[in-house]
């Protein structure tokens, strides 16, 4: 009776971390897509940087395509496992257990080889002005865009200010994406009018904050770790219960002491006098009761 508690609290518990396991793989694909749109633009506009490698190094333990499959093949292993815990399935369960393995192995190993610390300085910033003259221009479409979004996303225009793109340009006010309020002409009307309507911050020490790190990133990271803490506890789970299953399907030891006495009390069965009365044959009991009288007669003659 204890066994069997024991094997439904431990059938409890992984359902309950495979349903921790499908929410917080969701998390990692949505909050790592919000990062990759972002981390696009930063990449764009640092190409050919110290920038760029910062930023490569300290986002692709989050974004890298590895980390991303793991995520998804997590989804479906916790399927696997959920089945295998319903049906209390051998095979299936030792399945689950290798592939949490795997998959522990492969986030542990690119979270060591991409731990490091980003070398970038605030003066790399400056190296950003490079790319504002080529802003606008037909070939340099895709540069145009994510200076957009960049300065959209983080409020922000220019590198160090507003007037940067004054001086890197020959335009006579900044894009439209430097507004606060985003409008067709909104720079033109803000740059002669009421320049409070342009961004004052400039891009480059929001972009060298994002390199840092963001709130996201450590979100990310407190999810890495806490799939990994969930994958040590749910293996030492499914190994619990793997034992316990087998030794059920297991049959008992000749030389255990459940089989001892098992095989003592049906000794002493077997060593009981029987109280019953004996089986007469059929032969006997079906013979004709005149032979009896009859060999009687002849002892008396």
């Amino acid at each position: 009776m204890a066994r069997e508690d024991s094997v439904k609290c431990l059938r409890c518990l992984l359902y309950a971390l495979n349903f921790l396991f499908w929410l917080m793989a969701l998390c990692v694909l949505g909050v790592s897509a919000c990062l990759r749109d972002h981390l696009n633009n930063v990449l764009t506009l640092t190409a050919d940087t110290r920038l760029e490698e910062a930023a490569i190094l300290t986002y692709s333990p989050v974004v890298h395509p590895v980390v991303i499959a793991a995520c998804c093949f997590l989804i479906i292993v916790a399927m696997v496992g959920y089945c295998g815990t319903l049906k209390c399935n051998l095979l299936l369960l030792s399945w689950y257990f290798g592939s949490l393995m795997v998959i522990f192995c492969v986030e542990l190993a690119s979270g060591v080889w991409t731990y490091d610390e980003p070398m970038v300085q605030r003066s790399d910033m400056i190296s950003l002005k490079s790319r504002m003259p080529h802003f606008g221009l037909q070939r340099y479409q895709w540069l145009t865009h994510a200076w957009n979004a960049l300065q959209t996303e983080l409020k922000c225009c220019g590198v160090i200010y507003f007037t940067d793109w004054l001086e890197m340009t020959e335009m006579e006010w900044p894009p439209d994406s430097c507004c606060s309020n985003q409008y067709p002409g909104c720079a033109r009307h803000a740059h002669y009018h009421d320049l409070s309507d342009l961004y004052q911050e400039g891009c480059g020490p929001k972009i060298y904050s994002f390199i840092r790190g963001t709130k996201l990133l450590q979100v990310l990271r407190f999810l890495g770790v806490s799939i990994g803490v969930a994958q040590i506890l749910a293996m030492t789970l499914t190994v619990t219960l793997l034992w316990a299953l087998y030794y059920d399907h297991k049959p008992p030891d000749p030389a255990s002491p459940d089989a001892l006495i098992h095989t003592h009390s049906s000794s002493e069965d077997a060593l009981k006098p029987s109280h019953s009365h004996p089986r007469v044959p059929e032969a006997w009991a079906n013979a004709p009761a005149n032979g009896h009288t009859q060999f009687e007669m002849e002892e008396l003659s």
